[in-house]
């Protein structure tokens, strides 16, 4: 039997080569089911034949990566990016805003299923459960949507105040002491998450919690108004969706006045923005960036201890 051996801190471990988890690891990373499955059976025989007894994980991502040159080296490349994020002792904490129709619970789907993340949280389940324990009384924008919540506001907007994104920015500043709690609770308990919905807006969320190395935040864009209405069009045409067009397509300017603010903190804060044209491109782009924070953070930590 092969062992493989690896590093949880200052522990050792060894487990038994499997190739289900390798042959899903490289099914990840875009490569072909019957040709991962055809890697994973070849790597084990190739240990199996050299008297391979045990074999370091390092050892055997550096191993797949020269087999998966052999096919195509941007495969390769995936492949070690996807490694190098999972190997992270702590857990992924990966927030992406946006406004409404934006794309942001498509764009979590596929970055959860690409790093292999079970839990997935949507911040209007957030609000669902914050409408339960606040009453419309106290805080009656909590109950609107996020770009309708000027509606319920008590105190009348100001001339010099843009009235939708005041309602909006009170409906977030309310749903964010959730979505902190939900944050603070993932990390304590070693959770890996991917968070997703309008609510996560650079500003409102602790800037404490941003600067750590396992969570990463991005804000998602559409600059082409079109491509964004359309986005309401094929959301609406989904059998399981309930939400209604007529609603989405009366609202638009207001949703769009929400798109530029969050845009706009985002750059203030230096978030990642994204142009969400192509899911490849956006989940290529989102990988990269979790990867060069986390590569240029242990280059800090190594700094400190010289």
């Amino acid at each position: 039997m092969v062992l493989v051996e690896g590093k949880i801190g200052d522990k050792t471990y060894r487990e038994p080569f499997s190739k289900g988890i390798l042959s899903k690891s490289l099914i990840r990373s875009e490569i072909d089911p019957a040709k991962s499955y055809e890697i994973a059976v070849e790597i084990e025989k190739y240990y199996v034949d050299n008297n391979i007894e045990v074999v370091k994980i390092e050892d055997l991502i550096e191993h797949v990566t020269d087999r998966l040159n052999e096919e195509d080296p941007k495969l390769a490349k995936k492949y070690y990016k996807w490694k190098e994020i999972r190997r992270s002792e702590d857990p992924l904490i990966i927030l992406i805003g946006g406004a409404s129709g934006i794309g942001t619970s498509s764009i979590s789907f596929e970055l959860a299923n690409k790093l292999g993340i079970k839990n997935m949280l949507s911040t209007d389940m957030i609000r669902e459960v914050m409408r339960k324990i606040v009453s419309k009384e106290l805080c009656p924008t909590l109950f609107e949507s996020s770009y309708t919540a000027a509606e319920s506001l008590s105190t009348p907007a100001p001339p010099e105040f843009d009235k939708t994104l005041l309602g909006f920015k009170d409906h977030v500043n309310t749903v964010s002491v959730g979505l902190t709690g939900v944050i603070e609770r993932a990390i304590k308990e070693g959770i890996s998450i991917v968070i997703e919905g309008v609510h996560i807006v650079p500003g409102f969320i602790d800037e404490e919690l941003l600067k750590r190395n396992n969570v990463h935040m991005f804000v998602l864009s559409l600059s082409d108004e079109e491509i964004h209405k359309s986005r309401f069009y094929s959301r609406c045409r989904q059998l399981w969706a309930r939400r209604p067009l007529k609603r989405y397509l009366k609202h638009f300017n207001d949703i769009r006045k929400t798109h530029d603010y969050i845009i706009g903190e985002a750059k203030n804060h230096d978030v990642c923005v994204i142009e969400n044209i192509d899911v490849n491109a956006t989940i290529d782009t989102m990988i990269e960036t979790i990867i060069e924070k986390q590569t240029n953070t242990q280059k800090q930590e190594a700094l400190q201890t010289l």
